[in-house]
């Protein structure tokens, strides 16, 4: 498991918020730029109805009258994203082929895709939005919150199983580590490569438990299939009420661990396209029809252009080798 949980999330979180002051100064000299001209294409690392998935496509409806072109939103699943991260690689730089990533790309070039994909490779152009994790279970099982589920773990002859995307190193595995250390106890990590099978096999009962963002998984929730246990985050989401904090429930994680979502593509796109399309999200995300979205999946706006993300992507990736380094 993953050692000193509370420095790594420190250390980036303070890159978080450099790269947010920095920010302002570059939406304030932005270039008013057209996007490039053409059909857009954005490939997903996930299947459809994904958290990463529903967002591209809620924020497409808003993106596409503001730009005056389509967007084909392709999923892309398989690898961790390596599907995905192949197909954006070898596009052409123009900007009309993009990615949607989190993360767990970043971890991911240092585990399990380490030596096929490096941040140069990609231009990273901006970031969108944060969100909590949750963990969550079938409405029928008899765990029904964060302690029953730590109770069930030291009690149980076998493994807690708990479904998440990616391997180990990913970001929803690693805020499972630190649940892990603050709880005392261990669960066996079963990797998904998207929300969507996360939830069939948590209602099919191949695993115990599942863990995500909550907008993959909104719907099972709304449709009375899916129990919340617990809220990775400072506060209980807007959608689910019931749902404690970890913190609520006598569990000291650091409430800031969360999911990062942005847009990157093929290094080789211009600095000014980067930032066109960069404000374009922007613009986008202040519609009112997102913003709708954004609060009913508990999810926090958090942009930043071309240069801080690029900076935000070493950085994290640096800090998140040496953590590696000391398994």
């Amino acid at each position: 498991m993953f050692k000193d949980k509370k420095k790594l999330t420190l250390v980036l979180l303070s890159s978080i918020a450099a790269t947010s002051f920095m920010s302002v100064s570059t939406l304030a000299t932005a270039d008013n730029g057209e996007w490039p001209q053409g059909d857009v294409r954005v490939i997903m690392h996930t299947k459809a109805g994904g958290s990463s998935d529903v967002f591209m496509r809620t924020l497409a409806e808003s993106l596409e009258p503001q730009i005056g072109q389509s967007i084909t939103v392709i999923n892309s699943p398989g690898g961790g994203g390596a599907s995905q991260m192949t197909r954006v690689r070898s596009a052409e730089p123009d900007g009309l082929t993009l990615g949607i990533n989190t993360l767990s790309h970043f971890t991911g070039m240092l585990t399990n895709l380490e030596g096929v994909f490096a941040i140069d490779d990609f231009e990273w152009i901006a970031t969108a939005q944060s969100d909590s994790l949750l963990i969550w279970t079938r409405t029928d099982s008899p765990i029904n919150d964060l302690n029953a589920l730590i109770d069930e773990a030291k009690q149980s002859d076998e493994k807690v199983t708990v479904g998440g995307f990616g391997p180990q190193g990913s970001t929803q595995h690693i805020g499972l580590s630190m649940l892990e250390n603050a709880a005392g106890v261990e669960f066996e990590w079963v990797p998904f490569n998207s929300t969507p099978d996360i939830v069939s096999a948590t209602l099919g009962g191949h695993v115990d438990v599942g863990m995500s963002s909550l907008g993959g998984a909104q719907a099972y929730f709304e449709a009375g299939r899916l129990k919340g246990l617990g809220v990775h985050g400072e506060k209980r989401l807007e959608s689910l009420p019931d749902v404690a904090t970890y913190e609520e429930q006598g569990y000291n994680v650091d409430p800031n661990w969360k999911q990062v979502r942005g847009v990157f593509g093929p290094a080789g796109i211009p600095m000014e396209t980067q930032q066109q399309i960069a404000d374009a999200f922007h613009e986008a995300m202040q519609t009112e029809d997102y913003q709708a979205y954004a609060r009913s999946a508990g999810v926090t706006d958090f942009w930043i252009g071309p240069e801080e993300y690029t900076e935000f992507a070493y950085q994290i990736s640096e800090t998140a080798q040496k953590e590696l380094d000391k398994e």
